[in-house]
């Protein structure tokens, strides 16, 4: 049977944050990740703000810089904002954090998912090349995502997530500015349009109980687009993936194992934003173990409560914003800009009404 210290199940940002902390700890680590090829396909509308800019330095991680975001009302109202950032190709930021990772000792596995966890033995089985591999673990890091197999194999309830679509479409001329739709065709969610260079990404978010549909309204605002001579007809990539909206999962440690990113419940429930968050929460989770495994037995709980400190109460706000709007969805208070103003993260309502 393999043996390491840490094994860590998912290798996007946060597992392979995890992975590369700990390693550089002294860890004898073993990351897994389902994908043939790490960071593929992406399901992700590649924008990250400021302070992760250390981590997309490298060409061709880096694509372009975003200025600011334009907010349209269902009036047809369009509101500015300042939201700077950057747009990553996410797929070569996935592999450059792994890299880091494989430099600093972790042995990575691709293709391999696992399929069976014993956590009072501390073993996991993974499936590798046809065959079932038993690895004892000292400590784990969950970072599989909203529908996380580690979480079912514990038999923690399901994280609430929504559904996504997203093309990729040539843009007619350079933008430097993110596009958000505040709409009732976009029920429990809203649509995007975010620049990367020569092309964009065109995406919608849904509550599927309210919209099962995805590719309707999606193909309505693609036409649209084109239409007004701003994105062109031809869809370079389609993509689509869950978000969880529910906010932090009850634990996020369970005895020597712990969750980051979205299988922590860190992503917005509003913006739908997680990358930042896995890294960071990779991150201290990668320095828990290690400390963990050098003799501190309050080092997981710390992680969580540190967590809990950084992200937990923007995440409650957004929670509470989503539960305030599920209700009017598909009424007319859902066509009306105050109602959206109050569940968009642009507009000075959505701190008021959350505080009040």
């Amino acid at each position: 049977m393999k043996s390491v210290d840490l094994l860590v199940i998912g290798l996007g940002p946060g597992g392979g944050s995890a992975a590369a902390k700990a390693a550089a700890g002294g860890l004898n680590v073993l990351a897994v990740d389902r994908r043939q090829v790490i960071g593929e396909p992406v399901q992700c509308a590649e924008f990250i703000p400021n302070p992760m800019g250390a981590y997309a330095r490298a060409h061709p991680v880096r694509l372009q810089s975003i200025t600011g975001m334009q907010s349209i009302l269902p009036s047809g109202a369009a509101h500015a904002s300042d939201f700077p950032g950057l747009m990553i190709d996410r797929a070569e930021f996935d592999r450059a954090i792994a890299r880091t990772a494989q430099d600093h000792g972790a042995e990575l596995w691709t293709a391999s998912r696992l399929t069976r966890l014993l956590p009072e033995e501390r073993i996991a089985t993974i499936r590798r090349n046809g065959q079932e591999q038993p690895v004892h673990y000292r400590a784990l890091v969950a970072a599989d995502g909203p529908h996380s197999t580690v979480a079912t194999w514990l038999g923690l309830a399901p994280l609430a997530t929504v559904n996504t679509r997203q093309y990729t479409v040539p843009l007619t001329q350079p933008l430097d500015d993110t596009i958000i739709w505040l709409s009732d065709d976009y029920p429990g969610g809203y649509a995007w349009l975010f620049p990367r260079g020569a092309v964009a990404n065109l995406g919608l978010g849904l509550d599927p109980r309210l919209q099962p549909d995805l590719k309707a309204p999606l193909e309505r605002l693609h036409r649209r687009l084109v239409a007004q001579g701003r994105v062109g007809s031809e869809v370079v990539r389609r993509t689509g993936g869950a978000i969880p909206v529910g906010g932090l999962r009850r634990r996020l440690h369970q005895g020597c194992i712990v969750f980051v990113g979205d299988a922590a419940g860190l992503t917005h429930p509003i913006t739908g934003a997680g990358i930042a968050a896995a890294v960071v929460s990779g991150e201290h989770a990668g320095d828990a173990a290690v400390a963990f495994l050098h003799g501190d037995p309050a080092a997981l709980a710390e992680y969580e409560e540190d967590m809990r400190d950084q992200f937990g109460p923007a995440l409650a706000r957004a929670v509470e914003r989503r539960r305030d709007l599920q209700p009017l969805w598909h009424t007319p208070a859902a066509e009306q800009d105050a109602t959206q103003r109050r569940g968009w993260i642009a507009f000075n309502e959505y701190f008021e009404a959350a505080s009040a």
